[in-house]
């Protein structure tokens, strides 16, 4: 189940990274590099952080074909989307990421018997890093440190969502999917309801 959600985020944030590099008006090479970064960056940092080796993708050579399958045949397709379903696309694939990789980066720490606001920061990083490498080689500032809207609050309440499920005896399944759907499910409402966190300090005067 955890290798399918991994999957699953992969895909998802390499449909996100193409987006983005297809906006940029980037050559091939350009778009596979923030496909991968995108894709890797937060299951990289994950590995890093819990000294495990080898890295997931370069245990998993599939894994890079298959984005490079995505740039081959993603591009193109993206330039005859429109700008309107390509934001909407953009937003959903981001979105579904966060939550696949913030469960996913939980679940290792747990397994690693980490303790639990270690297993809950570890999915929050997973989930975050990927989207943060995208937007800092796309010259943007990080979506997550100013859109103002909810975006790694959403992954650390699904982490704690899938703690949740795993406490009380549900199947490891179950607790995989309550966690991302949490995750995505909040980043979706947040989009959609336009919910915003208030800068902080409030009276910070230039």
């Amino acid at each position: 189940m955890l290798t399918i959600i991994e999957i699953g985020a992969i895909i998802a944030f390499a449909i996100s990274g193409l987006i983005e590099a297809a906006r940029r008006r980037m050559d091939i090479v350009g778009v596979f590099t923030v496909a991968f970064v995108t894709a890797f960056g937060g299951g990289t940092l994950r590995d890093v952080l819990l000294e495990r080796r080898p890295l997931f993708w370069v245990q998993h050579q599939e894994y890079v074909w298959l984005v490079l399958g995505l740039t081959v045949i993603g591009s193109p397709l993206l330039g005859l989307m429109r700008h309107r379903w390509a934001d909407r696309l953009m937003n959903l694939t981001d979105a579904l990421g966060l939550g696949l990789f913030a469960v996913s980066g939980a679940a290792l720490a747990m397994a690693a018997e980490m303790p639990l606001i270690v297993v809950v920061m570890m999915g929050v990083v997973t989930g975050v890093f990927g989207g943060v490498l995208r937007d800092v080689l796309c010259n943007e500032i990080p979506v997550v440190f100013q859109d103002h809207r909810p975006y790694a609050l959403c992954a650390f309440v699904g982490c704690w969502i899938f703690i949740g499920f795993d406490a009380v005896g549900a199947e490891p399944w179950l607790a995989l999917i309550a966690g991302a759907v949490t995750t995505t499910g909040l980043r979706l409402l947040a989009l959609s309801m336009d919910w915003r966190i208030p800068p902080w300090p409030r009276n910070m005067e230039d």
